[in-house]
């Protein structure tokens, strides 16, 4: 199956309705490929639905699901995983990720839990991970969740986390600011756990702001702007690994387009910075 990194390259923007208009009339030199959560796309008609398949014509796109439960013990939902295969034919999207958590228990629960952290949970939603790329005939990527608790904890998350992409035979998407709300919520090494990833397995990366609670309470939003701790973690990232595409997520309080393009050109530079590093050490 192809790695992703055959796929996009470079620095990524999470693509949103009230920009796709203007991204549309003048797409920025600085963003090299778009994400989508499909579930809000793929029923999409009317003028929307030309504007985004005229993007998709264009420029390379990825998926990040929202739905699709993976550690739920309902059963999967292998109509939607054929419709997302459908869709992603469609607009020619190549790659498609889902976060290691759920959201549904005999019905939806509109929010993002966390698996309990046990054998039996990992190897459970590894199967199910197993299922689906079997149907949509590809490899997918597993984002590493923020999480606020962790009942019935028998495993830490890394291990974990580690546990399911092992048996799953998948990729990684790689969030570095959940990695770093999550040592300051649960009080671990933030550099620690992410040089203990499998990362030969990392497919791309999101990088995005959070709200601070409290000093040692952080809530991942997707609302603010990246801080620094973030983004020293990513260029640790690319130090340890190679550079890897790298995505801007921005949900709320979402500023003028200039003002993201910013924090889109910051993770070039950073891309930047380590090529030139590189290729000095290797000179």
């Amino acid at each position: 199956m192809e790695s992703l990194q055959n796929l996009v390259t470079g620095t990524g923007l999470g693509l949103r309705r009230v920009f796709l208009s203007e991204m549309l009339a003048s797409t920025p030199d600085s963003v090299d490929f778009y994400e989508v959560a499909p579930e809000n796309w793929m029923g999409l008609g009317g003028k929307l639905g030309k504007q985004f398949r005229a993007m998709t014509e264009r420029i390379p796109f990825v998926c990040h699901g929202l739905s699709l439960s993976l550690g739920s013990p309902d059963p999967l939902d292998e109509d939607f995983v054929q419709a997302l295969k459908r869709f992603m034919s469609v607009h020619n999207i190549k790659f498609y990720s889902e976060h290691l958590s759920y959201c549904s228990y005999q019905g939806h629960l509109y929010d993002l839990m966390p698996i309990p952290f046990t054998h039996e949970a990992a190897l459970h939603t590894a199967a199910r991970i197993r299922r689906v790329q079997d149907i949509l005939e590809q490899r997918i990527a597993l984002e590493n969740v923020s999480y606020y608790a962790a009942p019935g904890q028998e495993m830490t998350e890394l291990d974990f986390f580690n546990t399911v992409v092992t048996e799953a035979d998948c990729d990684i998407l790689l969030d570095i600011n959940n990695i770093y709300v999550n040592s300051v919520n649960h009080g671990y090494d933030a550099e620690s756990f992410l040089r203990s990833i499998p990362a030969q397995r990392i497919a791309y990366a999101h990088i995005a702001g959070h709200y601070v609670q409290d000093e040692n309470f952080l809530v991942d939003t997707h609302g603010a702007d990246v801080i620094d701790p973030v983004w020293r973690l990513l260029a640790k990232a690319y130090e340890w690994f190679g550079v890897f595409p790298t995505l801007l997520e921005r949900d709320f309080n979402i500023p003028e387009v200039a003002e993201l393009l910013q924090e889109v050109n910051t993770i070039k530079s950073i891309q930047r910075a380590w090529a030139h590093q590189h290729e000095q050490q290797s000179a």
